[in-house]
């Protein structure tokens, strides 16, 4: 089984780490590519672009956020698509780029992705 982690793209790599996957729909900012660890960058398990900037970060929407991102993943083929490549990773971190590190949508898809 699977272990999913979460953790910011702009914290040091780590062994513990395992398989690394920026789950963000926008590059994060002042990050060059070179230099972020990335083994996927998967922009299609990300929030629509229109839920992003609806939420936009604000503590007091991230319940109606996830509700609504959890609606998203669960019709997003995608989803699906990305557990079967990587089903045979024993860990999976989620790295997002907001400064909240716990409303933030790596940790809707990690809730989403341990309960199925």
């Amino acid at each position: 089984m699977t272990k999913f982690q979460i953790k910011r793209v702009y914290d040091d790599p780590n062994e513990a780490d395992g398989y690394r996957v920026l789950v963000d729909r926008l590059w994060p900012r002042g990050m060059k590519k070179e230099d972020a660890t990335l083994d996927e960058w998967n922009k299609d398990v990300a929030p629509s672009s229109e839920l992003r900037t609806w939420f936009g970060h604000k503590p007091e929407r991230f319940r109606e956020f996830a509700s609504r991102y959890e609606k998203e993943l669960t019709a997003n083929p995608a989803v699906d698509e990305f557990r079967r490549r990587t089903k045979d990773k024993k860990i999976i971190t989620l790295l997002y780029g907001a400064k909240d590190t716990e409303s933030n949508q790596a940790a809707v898809l990690q809730k989403f992705l341990t309960s199925r």
